[in-house]
């Protein structure tokens, strides 16, 4: 047994001597890859699909290992397509993970697609004051908004579900869409360069939809949905309590006032990462406003 421990760590120790920094490099690259891969499929679907797909393998070598000539063979052609079908499978949480990767400063630099704060701050200036003011407006009513600010990526496929407007925003266009009785308050305004560009919009559903809190409406679930699947700022304002919140990269904030929601957004739009202390109060379980009924 000595011996055998013995030859285990001279072994270890030989692997050792050998290794290189490029090596190290390798290993490091590759564990990040893996952790980010599981914490992109935790709590999702694709988790369950993982799962699937190893006891599958368990139960080839198990097949193989009793000899279940049958078995071996089906399990064995169902894994040799296992790439392909992973692929196909995982497609939502591929594309929005290179979706992601395309939403970093790099890439935005290096494809030349953004746009200077100057530009931003002279488009975006004005609307986001119509915006609080409307919220704020809304809110005293207890009226219920979905609006969706778009940023780098682009919401083409929701502003075809809706009308478009190309409206200039202010406290009267916000209020006339979103008062109950009109064809379009049904539905998320969407806004691009600080116009209105579509209502009556349809959003996605959550990835985590069976995760969130039940007490949420429709108009907080879609706003959660969008923000996970692009890198738009999503406000919500509750019919039930005219209580505003935000949803950003997946996440959901409350309790936001005039002051808090502008800093907000300067801050989003304008990509200033200073941090600056709003007092935003993250949405739990235990700690929920009543959804939205529509």
């Amino acid at each position: 047994m000595s011996f055998n421990i013995r030859d285990f760590f001279d072994g270890i120790l030989s692997v050792l001597s050998t290794l290189k920094f490029i090596d190290i490099l390798d290993v490091l690259i590759l564990t990040y890859v893996v952790y980010m891969v599981l914490k992109l499929i935790r709590e999702t679907r694709a988790g369950q699909l993982i799962k699937g797909i190893l006891l599958l393998v368990v139960g080839y070598f198990f097949a193989s290992l009793i000899q279940l000539k049958a078995v071996t063979f089906i399990l064995k052609q169902t894994l040799s397509i296992g790439f392909l079908a992973m692929i196909i499978l995982f497609q939502p949480e591929l594309r929005r993970a290179l979706e992601k990767a395309g939403r970093t400063s790099f890439g935005i630099s290096f494809f030349g697609l953004g746009q200077t704060t100057s530009e931003l701050k002279q488009k975006w200036t004005p609307a986001i004051t119509a915006i609080c003011d409307s919220c704020v407006e809304l809110s005293a009513s207890c009226t219920g908004a979905l609006i969706v600010v778009e940023r780098q990526v682009k919401l083409g496929e929701q502003i075809e579900t809706g009308t478009i407007m190309n409206a200039v925003p202010s406290k009267e266009v916000f209020g006339n869409i979103f008062y109950p009785k009109t064809p379009l308050h049904d539905g998320a305004v969407i806004m691009r360069d600080g116009i209105i560009l579509a209502a009556a919009c349809f959003l996605p559903k959550p990835q985590k939809d069976e995760l969130i809190n039940k007490k949420l409406g429709s108009r907080h679930r879609a706003a959660i949905g969008m923000s996970e699947n692009s890198d738009a700022v999503v406000i919500v304002v509750s019919e039930e309590t005219g209580q505003i919140s935000v949803a950003i990269n997946g996440v959901l904030t409350r309790d936001y006032t005039h002051e808090k929601l502008k800093t907000l957004l300067e801050n989003e739009i304008f990509n200033d990462k200073t941090e600056i202390a709003i007092g935003r109060k993250k949405l739990t379980s235990d700690d929920t406003e009543k959804g939205d009924s529509e």
